[in-house]
This record gives C-alpha cells, sequence and structure tokens, in this order.
C-alpha cells in the first residue's frame, strides 16, 4: 500500500527534513546539492533518501541542465493527507472537517 511506503519514507529523519524542505521551498522545488548543503548531508547520503522519497511518491525530481531539481510530488502528498482523514472518526468525516476540507481545496501543499 501506498500510505505504508509514504509512511515509513517519512519515519527517517533526515528524510522528514528533507521533505519539509521540499514542502517550504513549494512547486519551484531545489537541486539536490542545495538540499545536501542546506541540511548539511552528505551527497551519497542523500541521493539514497531522495530515491526512497521519490519511490514512495512524496517528491518528485526533473533534470535542468546537469543537476537535478527535487520538489514535493503534490498529488501523492495528497492521496497520503486523504488516506488519513478519509476514515475519520470512525466513519463521521464531518468531524475531521476542517482537515478534509483543505485536504481537498489544496492546489499545493
Amino acid at each position: 500500500m501506498a500510505a505504508v511506503a509514504a509512511f515509513g519514507a517519512l519515519a527517517q529523519p533526515t528524510r522528514l527534513s528533507v521533505f519539509r524542505l521540499l514542502m517550504q521551498v513549494g512547486l519551484t522545488g531545489e537541486a539536490a546539492g542545495v538540499i545536501a548543503e542546506r541540511l548539511a548531508i552528505p551527497h551519497n547520503t542523500l541521493s539514497t533518501h531522495l530515491g526512497i522519497l521519490r519511490r514512495a511518491q512524496l517528491i518528485g525530481a526533473r533534470r535542468e541542465g546537469r543537476s537535478i531539481r527535487y520538489f514535493v510530488d503534490v498529488d501523492g502528498t495528497r492521496r497520503l493527507l486523504s488516506f488519513l482523514v478519509t476514515d475519520c472518526c470512525n466513519g463521521r468525516p464531518e468531524l475531521c472537517a476542517p482537515l478534509a476540507d483543505i485536504v481537498e481545496q489544496a492546489s499545493c501543499c
């Protein structure tokens, strides 16, 4: 299940830090080298973490010249958030309405 992979990816502190950084920078994303520098992560270690986050469908990547820019996968993140609130409060999603509304209306994470 995709949610299990996403939770597993985010359960590791370095990956959670990368994901949070990418959430903060928005859809423009950040180059791998800049992520490594900002979070003080060795490049080879960062590469492994980025791969895990990509496979969990939490981030995406695009090549820009010689570098790769990483960004939050909005659809994957939205699916994870929706999963969290779908069965909210024992089948009474209206109790989670503010959170559910945010997830449904989000055009960007």
